[in-house]
């Protein structure tokens, strides 16, 4: 039985500022720095008036932006915040799990003014979104937030690669879980995960609808999203947060030609499958292709660095440029070789590719349907018998919004469970 640690939902507390890390013994506490958590007012809100009455939500512009305050009774909804290094996105679901909006709502993280600003933009985030379609922080049922790790403990943040230095150690489940409530007027439920699992999340619903059956998701980009989600609509984690990082199991080289050990960033040097199916790789990929075409314009000198060489061999092969198509096929084998691999372990019925190689608007239709009979093609080989006849192999659909709308899909099914 793999582990799964299924739901990030923090301990029940009577107020936001009694709730405590997972796994501090009573009376235990941690020292930590904790920043200014905003007020209601300075990010732009108004707090809770009440049923039935009008609110009006004013931006830092001092634009009101007015909404009607839903009475309890109405439609509920859960709210999915996406916080990357750059961007920060929001997204909702209905109480059914039907998405509230398909627009796209995103807005700067700001993560370079400080931890306390970067709540603020969440909140607000939410604010913008309730205001935009017409809801109510009455109606708000929980929040899930989507965040990338790695991570110290329950709710705390490790040193990450593309945040500042002084994030190490942030509290952030406490501060947003505070900073929610003082906005809402009220306790709101808080559960908070891997921005690649929640991703995950989203497309799996989308794919399997109501049916019980587990699906894995691939997402080659700049590195190689991972995450398999179970029959019940939640992700693995694992014990120490870092479950289905598959994307830095070893490759199996001798199926992929025989190729050298690609340098990965993590540092393991036995071939991660990373190294070979996404942008992380692509120079080292370009660097061997070059030499079965010398007399390709990429060979010949040029002020370009090797990393903008690669990059624009996604363009070249949507023009059918010889090279940039085999650079391709070679990463979709090593796809379909990992699919294999994973489904072997973790059968699962269906399999999302995701990432922006199966974007409509930047590659063609003739790149993506290609590029997945490939991986499919490969994976197939390697499956047991049932399990070629019963999988599926799916291009994602969510695009941008997977993440949000997988962190609000993951606090209605916390939701549902508790209330089971």
């Amino acid at each position: 039985m793999l582990p799964m640690r299924a739901m990030r939902n923090g301990p029940a507390a009577s107020s936001p500022a009694a709730a405590s890390p997972e796994g501090l013994a009573s009376g235990e506490s941690r020292a930590r720095k904790t920043p200014d958590v905003p007020s209601a007012s300075s990010v732009g809100l108004t707090p809770f008036a009440g049923r039935g009455s009008v609110t009006p939500a004013r931006t830092p512009a001092g634009d009101a932006r007015p909404f009607i305050t839903i009475p309890m009774s109405s439609k509920g909804v859960f709210i999915g915040t996406d916080s990357g290094a750059t961007t920060s996105k929001t997204g909702g679901v209905w109480e059914d799990g039907s998405i509230i909006s398909q627009q796209l709502m995103q807005s700067s993280t700001n993560s370079q003014l400080g931890t306390a600003a970067v709540i603020a933009g969440w909140v607000k985030g939410v604010v913008d979104f309730l205001a935009a379609n017409h809801l109510a922080w009455a109606q708000v049922r929980g929040v899930g937030l989507a965040l990338p790790g790695p991570y110290k403990s329950f709710g705390v943040l490790d040193r990450s690669a593309n945040l500042p230095a002084a994030f190490e150690g942030w509290d952030f489940y406490n501060d947003y879980r505070t900073a929610l409530a003082a906005a809402a007027g009220r306790e709101v439920p808080l559960v908070w995960g891997n921005d690649g699992n929640y991703g995950g999340v989203g497309e799996a619903q989308r794919v399997r609808g109501d049916k019980r059956a587990s699906v894995l998701m691939l997402a080659p980009g700049s590195g190689l999203g991972a995450a398999y989600i179970d029959p019940n609509g939640l992700p693995l984690d694992g014990d120490t947060f870092a479950g289905m990082e598959g994307g830095h199991m070893p490759a199996p080289l001798h199926l992929l030609g025989g190729v050298r050990p690609y340098a990965c960033g993590c540092g393991r040097d036995w071939g991660c499958v990373e190294a070979y199916t996404t942008i992380s790789g692509l120079p080292q990929l370009l660097e061997d292709l070059l030499k079965k075409y010398p007399d390709h314009d990429l060979a010949k000198p040029s002020s370009l660095t090797p990393k903008e060489k690669a990059l624009s061999l996604r363009g070249l092969a949507q023009k059918g440029d010889p090279l940039a198509v085999e650079a391709f096929n070679f990463q979709a084998k090593a796809i379909g070789l990992h699919v294999a691999n994973l489904v072997i372990a973790l059968d699962t019925e269906f399999v999302v590719i995701g990432g922006g190689l199966m974007d409509p608007h930047a590659t063609t239709d003739e790149f993506r349907a290609r590029y997945l009979r490939i991986v499919r093609e490969t994976a197939m080989r390697y499956l047991w018998p049932a399990q070629r006849e019963k999988i599926k192999i799916v291009p994602a659909t969510l695009g941008e919004l997977s993440q949000a709308i997988g962190a609000a899909l993951v606090a209605l099914y916390t939701a549902r469970t508790k209330a089971a």
